[in-house]
C-alpha cells in the first residue's frame, strides 16, 4: 500500500494529478488525472445577486486558517466521502508547513462552512467545501476566488465541474490546456497568506466591477 508524504503530494499536484480513496473506511490511496478538468477563471467567480446580498449582510465572520482540520472534518462528514484518515492527516501535514490553506465561515462563533485547498505556486488546487448554513460554502469560495486574485493567484483548479461549480463561473478544459495553465503557475510567486480579509462591501464592490 502506498504512503503519502507532504512532499509526495506536492510532487504529484506539481505533474497533475491528485489522490482520492474510494470511501471513508477504505485505506486504499489512488491518483487522479481527469481527462477534462475543472477550473475557477481568476476573476471569474459569478456573484448572483442574492448571494452578494447575502454576504453584504454581513452576519458571519471570516477567518483564513484558523481551524484548518475542522474544515476537513466538515468536508468529510457526509454519507460518501473520499478523505479517508490518511488523507485527512497528510493534509493537516501540509497545512503544517504552510502548502494547505482553509477559508472559513462563522455564525455566532460557530464553524457554518468553509473551503480547503492546496496552494504551490501560483496554483492553488481546490480540494473541497461544506456548508451546515445556507450559503455558507459560496461565501467562502467567494472570499477565496477574491484572496487568489489579489495574491497573485492564476490557477484555480477545482478537479471536477458540478453544475454547482459551474453555477458559480467554473469551466471545464482539457488534460491539455489545464496542464499549460499549470506549468504557468507553477512559474509564479503567490502568496495566499499575504492579503488581508475584506470588508463584505467591499469584496462585493470588487466583484460587481469585474464582472
Amino acid at each position: 500500500m502506498m504512503t503519502l508524504t507532504p512532499d509526495l503530494l506536492l510532487h504529484a499536484y506539481s505533474v497533475g494529478v491528485f489522490p482520492m480513496a474510494e470511501s471513508r473506511d477504505d485505506p486504499e490511496v489512488f491518483w487522479v488525472d481527469p481527462k477534462r478538468r475543472g477550473v475557477f477563471p481568476i476573476g471569474g467567480f459569478r456573484l448572483s445577486r442574492s448571494l452578494a446580498k447575502t454576504i453584504r449582510k454581513g452576519d458571519y465572520e471570516v477567518r483564513v486558517n484558523h481551524d484548518f482540520a475542522a474544515v476537513v472534518d466538515g468536508c468529510a462528514d457526509r454519507e460518501e466521502t473520499w478523505i479517508n484518515p490518511e488523507i485527512r492527516d497528510r493534509y493537516i501535514d501540509l497545512h503544517e508547513q504552510g502548502n494547505a490553506h482553509s477559508v472559513e465561515i462563522y455564525h455566532d462563533g460557530d464553524l457554518s462552512g468553509g473551503v480547503y485547498g492546496v496552494s504551490l505556486a501560483g496554483a492553488f488546487f481546490g480540494e473541497s467545501m461544506f456548508s451546515r448554513r445556507r450559503d455558507a460554502s459560496k461565501i467562502a469560495l467567494a472570499y477565496l476566488l477574491d484572496r487568489l486574485e489579489i495574491s497573485g493567484f492564476t490557477l484555480c483548479d477545482t478537479q471536477f465541474l458540478t453544475a454547482h461549480l459551474a453555477s458559480l463561473g467554473a469551466v471545464e478544459i482539457s488534460r491539455a490546456s489545464y496542464r499549460r495553465q499549470l506549468a504557468s503557475a507553477l512559474e509564479v510567486e503567490a502568496d495566499f497568506t499575504a492579503a488581508a480579509v475584506p470588508s463584505p462591501q467591499a469584496l462585493v464592490q470588487r466583484m460587481t466591477q469585474i464582472s
